[in-house]
């Protein structure tokens, strides 16, 4: 039987329809898709999407008890901007640690379980990360940590994100971290409770990025990181392109782009190690 994987979707649905009038997809679809690719060894997937930034909940008859994983996507807003729906993610992630569900979450994801478990998150003052997170380097406890198993211990990764987790809860291990962002990879574990995260995005590829720079292309150009809205476009068609054809070694080198995120195995290897690591075990039982 596939492992149910609970998708806790943060992206309200007016940005998610903007992303899909440039081609993406929405984000707990794109997350469903790369779980899928790694989940061979499991024996697949059975997703559940959750709504969360629109007040969603766990399909009827459907319990936290049903839910072999949760994970949880980025999202647009932040975390320390006090709102209902915000407060509403928070309370389910403590829930959906408590109840001992393993759960990995990517940026906003990361945000929400730590702030969850006493943490704290905040505007990086060192600016944002936008398009890719370059030399991300394991610490000592990301090297033997198996979120990182057949992981270099120096790496590229896509990256979408201005905030940062700036102080964790007690118990919790940072993995990995590079110039711009000290804390790119966390894990906590507590009992039968666990807790995987990375501030970057390895739920992501090309494809989606291009449509995400489409999508964000008037808000780039505001912020004086490209000159025209023909130019960002330009970057999304070469990144489109690399995605489609990864042997496009000129655009690779144009962007300084790595087969750490070309290769997507390479890239997605922490959902892979999750599934097989945390999810499994739980699948097994439950069936």
């Amino acid at each position: 039987m596939p492992a149910r994987i609970l998708i806790v979707d943060g992206v309200p649905k007016a940005n998610q329809d903007l992303l899909v009038a440039q081609g993406g997809r929405r984000q707990g679809d794109n997350y469903a898709l790369a779980l899928a690719s790694q989940a061979a060894a499991i024996g697949g997937i059975e997703p559940v999407i959750m709504a969360a930034a629109e007040n969603g909940d766990l399909p009827p008859g459907l319990t936290l008890s049903d839910i072999d994983g949760v994970a949880w996507t980025g999202s647009p807003m932040n975390i320390y901007n006090d709102s209902p729906v915000i407060r509403r993610m928070i309370a389910f992630a403590r829930a959906a640690f408590e109840a001992g569900i393993p759960c990995f979450g990517s940026c906003w994801g990361l945000q929400v379980m730590m702030v969850a478990l006493g943490g704290r998150v905040q505007k990086n003052p060192r600016g944002p990360q936008l398009g890719f997170a370059r030399a991300i380097q394991l610490t000592d406890a990301g090297r033997a940590h198996p979120m990182f198993r057949a992981k270099p211990l120096v790496f590229d990764a896509i990256c979408v994100h201005q905030d940062e987790v700036c102080e964790v809860p007690d118990g919790v291990r940072v993995l990995a971290g590079n110039r711009q962002c000290d804390i790119q990879a966390v894990a906590v574990r507590d009992g039968h409770r666990s807790f995987w995260g990375v501030q970057y995005h390895p739920e992501f590829d090309l494809f989606q990025i291009a449509a995400m720079w489409r999508r964000s292309a008037q808000r780039y150009v505001d912020r004086g990181l490209v000159r025209t809205i023909e130019e960002m476009y330009g970057i999304a068609a070469d990144l489109k392109a690399l995605h489609d054809d990864p042997g496009r070694k000129d655009v690779a080198w144009k962007y300084g782009i790595t087969q750490d995120i070309v290769d997507a195995d390479r890239h997605r290897i922490e959902l892979a190690n999750w599934l097989n690591c945390e999810v499994a075990p739980r699948a097994t039982a439950r069936c």
